[in-house]
């Protein structure tokens, strides 16, 4: 177990921005992350993930502490459900990849997802009309403070839209070691119904999907909207779409009628932040290296150069030029640094 002194975090985070580490160390079993929180217990920390969510807006004077920790395995089954324990270092697509491959049901609407497991609860990730906390059943994470390991239960998460205890009052606390799922083995509830699945697999010729079929389903639509990090930086979906009020949503209605929402309750409605975007005029809006996506107008990139800071300021564009149309605040699901 090595640290590295003023480590490059370009190859760490998903936008590709040069950014360094005070200090940088991997750890890959939970004796090497309790030594570590214990020898540097004066240190200032930061925990890295798979870095598919965060914008670097400088370097980080800090211990960074990148969990690699791998393995996953069933701890318990019966006839129609498994639970599966997945290491926090595992890859979250290759793992969704590789429950379908078993079988199991409940993860295929959120393939593609980049990222690692172990921060899959801290946002309560989710796409396609599902979200984690509709599988999850807990996580193992580690005191930072005292490096005890404590269970949390989903009862315990406090899940809500992008939202979870490790947001709010756990937020620094904790580092997320591992998560368990409850998975179908049969019976599985196949859920097309949200964006275009249905129509992705009307074009496949598929009439009655499998998981395998959803997954490829999502795949191919999210290939077609959004870029791969590896070749365009991005981390996805970089703003929540907004929940407002009926009333509001029906004064932006009257003025347009074309919005696009989704009713959340009989007093809330959701409206695509990409939709809000893309109508402002700014679908493929780019100032020097940093850009809104031509395809999908939720998806901030960086085409090359781009610096955190010049990617948090269009963002801030983005959202005034929003804000200033329609009335309606759209909040970054990214983690500014």
């Amino acid at each position: 177990m090595q640290i590295h002194n003023n480590f490059s975090l370009k190859k760490y985070n998903t936008f590709g921005i040069e950014a360094k580490a005070k200090q940088f160390v991997a750890v890959h079993n939970l004796d090497d992350l309790k030594s570590i929180l214990k020898n540097h217990a004066l240190d200032k920390k930061f925990i890295l993930g798979g870095g598919s969510n965060m914008l670097l807006t400088k370097d980080i004077d800090a211990l960074v502490i990148h969990i690699d920790l791998k393995g996953k395995k069933i701890i318990k089954e019966d006839d129609d459900f498994v639970w599966v324990e997945s290491q926090a270092g595992e890859n979250w697509h290759e793992f969704v990849l590789w429950t379908i491959d078993q079988n199991f049901g409940g993860l295929e609407n959120m393939s593609l997802i980049p990222g690692n497991v172990g921060t899959t609860p801290v946002q309560n990730i989710g796409a396609y009309g599902t979200e984690i906390k509709d599988t999850f059943v807990s996580c193992q994470a580690m005191n930072i403070l005292s490096q005890e390991m404590k269970s949390f239960t989903k009862e315990d998460c406090n899940f809500g839209y992008r939202e979870s205890i490790f947001k709010q009052e756990a937020r620094d606390k904790y580092v997320i070691t591992s998560v368990v799922f409850k998975l179908t083995k049969r019976n599985h509830k196949i859920n097309t119904s949200y964006g275009d699945i249905t129509k992705e697999l009307e074009k496949q010729n598929v009439i009655t999907p499998t998981l395998k079929d959803v997954s490829d389903a999502v795949i191919a639509i999210r290939k077609s909207k959004l870029p791969d990090p590896k070749e365009l930086g991005n981390s996805g979906s970089f703003f929540k779409n907004p929940v407002i009020s009926k009333e509001q949503f029906l004064k932006v209605q009257e003025q347009f009628p074309d919005v696009k929402y989704f009713e959340v309750s009989p007093k809330e409605v959701k409206v695509p932040a990409g939709w809000l975007i893309e109508n402002a005029g700014l679908k493929g809006y780019r100032k020097d290296d940093a850009g809104v996506h031509k395809n999908q107008a939720l998806v901030i990139v960086n085409y090359g150069n781009a610096t955190g800071k010049e990617l948090l300021e269009l963002s801030k564009y983005v959202q005034k030029t929003v804000f200033d149309k329609y009335g309606i605040a759209i909040e970054a699901e990214v983690n500014v640094i």
